[in-house]
């Protein structure tokens, strides 16, 4: 019960006005005293009487004492005095904290199977402690240093670990504290079959499909984690989780009830050595239908409106129907798929058709027909496809021919995301690849190998700054005429996401007013943003390249400029001014979205 509640329950003397306070102390404890104690908490109210104010000041150093003492400062000397009267009083509240209590020692121990069977995960919860000796002691340190080295535990095989005992020993002569921590392990936990509940028109298998998991694996987090993102990856469920149900058996036979948590974890017999537990996984689907719109800016093909429509039960078999449409003040672009349920290998099958179009870039019209069947598989970090494209496109430069082109095209994909953050990262690398091959008269008009690879590295600097690096290849190696690969298959550059200060796609070749795609691209970027807010940011960044035909005499494009970056709830907003150096002028680039 607060010490102002006792005083209070004098009810003498009428109210007095408020008051103020002011505590002379160092910064450690300071925060916390203005903050909790009661002077702090009830100076601003008018009902207080005389008796309770005075049992408030008088009784000061008790409650700095305890406030201290979650600090490591067990014996403080509080002196506190009022000058003035009515609402002018101020109480003035200084504070001697004494010398610090450090860490002298630390015991921490663990018992049951993990003291024998995985002295190397005990050794590296032992190497992890929070608190170690020679620290200062803190109350909310020594509490957080229990609950990291629990977790530790908990998170591999020990699932049902807890915290059997725990002391910290203050000697306040020696400033010094002793602590103790004794974890009882309980069995070691391996997971059983899965056990799946919440649906209702989706078979199980789809689920089972994309499951990493193999009966009898010790029990690890991350891995119950990482099948929790692979069901969450698939369109059809809005909710995922998982965790442990029921126990099946321990090792010597006899029947433990596991329970769903680790809070639950009393319930296993912990004299066991090991206990067998289904994986429980509860589904909530998806509406069958979903229809998305969005709008958005880029200084590269202008504004956009666009919108999406999927079905996820097509042919009550979990198929999927996926279109989608965007229009911009540049580019026209419609798509549609129907795309199988991963199979037992996690792969799934596709069928899609496109058509896009781009109006009067760089003086010229491309319109692009595409159509293919798709065999790709997401997991973790990798994403493959293997696919067979049919590929139509008609280019028409200003004042000449359009040039008519097609390609059937066998291809392969592979991407990697290994980045701590999916959607603003800091550290990591994301890697995409492409290699797509065509053979003259098998419904291609000519012969040529497809190469393509990107990455952009995150590199960070200090505990909000960042270094983002990015480089691109392409090329379109052939023999014959260049115009007989499909201008979608070809490269240009320039623009918000290549080389920044030029035109949208204005680097290629050049054909009087026009400029046409080429066969080689090669892009760099090299950007180090300064973030002074964890929202808002500013960035500074060089960008170099070109698309050309022929690899003698590169000329290479060079913009320099600076930005805003702003972490924006929808997604990250990118304003930047860019200086064409060849070109000799400056150019915005804006790219941001809203979806509703």
């Amino acid at each position: 019960m607060p010490l102002l509640l006792a005083a209070m329950a004098l009810c003498a003397g009428p109210a007095a006005a408020a008051y103020q306070v002011e505590v002379d102390a160092p910064k450690a404890i300071k925060d916390i005293l203005q903050e909790h104690l009661d002077l702090s908490r009830y100076r601003d109210r008018d009902d207080i009487s005389p008796d309770q104010f005075n049992y408030m000041v008088e009784t000061v150093g008790d409650q700095v004492r305890q406030f201290a003492s979650t600090e490591g400062y067990f014996d403080p000397q509080t002196t506190a005095r009022v000058e003035g009267s009515g609402d002018a009083r101020v109480v003035h509240i200084t504070v001697d904290p004494g010398a610090r209590t450090v860490i002298r020692a630390v015991d921490v121990t663990v018992t049951g199977p993990a003291a024998t069977r995985s002295p190397e995960q005990v050794a590296e919860m032992r190497a992890k402690w929070g608190l170690p000796a020679g620290e200062p002691f803190r109350q909310a340190d020594w509490s957080k240093a229990k609950e990291d080295a629990l977790v530790e535990l908990q998170s591999h095989t020990y699932y049902g670990a807890r915290l059997a005992s725990s002391q910290a020993r203050v000697d306040p002569d020696e400033q010094a504290a002793d602590l103790s921590a004794r974890f009882a392990s309980g069995p070691a936990y391996s997971l059983g079959p899965l056990r799946i509940s919440g649906l209702r028109r989706y078979p199980e298998q789809i689920i089972r499909n994309v499951n990493p998991l193999y009966e009898g694996e010790p029990y690890r987090v991350e891995r119950l984690l990482e099948f929790q993102r692979a069901i969450q990856n698939q369109p059809y469920f809005s909710n995922v989780q998982i965790d442990l149900g029921e126990q099946e058996a321990t090792e010597d036979g006899k029947v433990v009830e596991a329970g769903t948590g680790a809070s639950n974890a009393q319930k296993v017999d912990m004299n066991a050595d090991s206990v067998t537990v289904p994986v429980h996984v509860r589904v909530r689907e998806y509406p069958v239908n979903r229809l998305s719109s969005g709008v958005g800016y880029t200084t590269d093909t202008g504004a956009q409106v666009e919108g999406r429509y999927s079905y996820y039960n097509l042919f009550n078999r979990a198929w999927i129907f996926d279109s989608q449409a965007r229009v911009e003040q540049k580019r026209q672009y419609a798509f549609g798929e129907i795309a199988m349920p991963p199979d037992s290998r996690t792969y799934r099958n596709s069928v899609y058709a496109s058509y896009e179009r781009t109006i009067d870039l760089e003086s010229t019209d491309l319109t692009s027909l595409r159509t293919g069947l798709k065999r790709s598989r997401s997991r973790e970090k990798y994403d493959t496809a293997m696919s067979l494209d049919y590929y139509y496109d008609r280019l028409q430069p200003f004042g000449e021919e359009a040039q008519l082109s097609r390609a059937l095209v066998p291809a392969f994909a592979w991407a990697r995301r290994d980045v701590d953050n999916p959607v603003f990262p800091r550290r990591g690398n994301v890697v995409n690849t492409q290699l797509g091959v065509a053979v003259k008269n098998v419904l291609s008009d000519e012969t040529f190998l497809r190469l393509y690879g990107r990455i952009r590295q995150y590199i960070p600097v200090g505990k909000r700054d960042l270094v983002v690096a990015r480089l691109e290849l392409g090329a379109d190696i052939t023999r014959g005429d260049v115009t007989g690969i499909p201008a979608s298959l070809r490269f240009r550059a320039g623009g918000t996401d290549s080389i920044r200060g030029y035109g949208y796609q204005s680097i290629g070749t050049r054909n009087g007013a026009s400029v046409l795609p080429a066969k080689y691209l090669g892009t760099a970027s090299l950007e180090y943003q300064y973030w002074f807010l964890h929202d808002w940011g500013a960035a500074i960044f060089w960008d170099t390249g070109t698309a050309t035909d022929n690899l003698t005499g590169v000329k290479l494009y060079n913009g320099v400029g600076v930005g805003a970056r702003w972490r924006s709830p929808v997604g990250p907003v990118q304003l930047d001014v860019g200086y064409g150096i060849q070109q000799k002028q400056f150019r915005p680039h804006i790219s941001l979205g809203v979806a509703f």
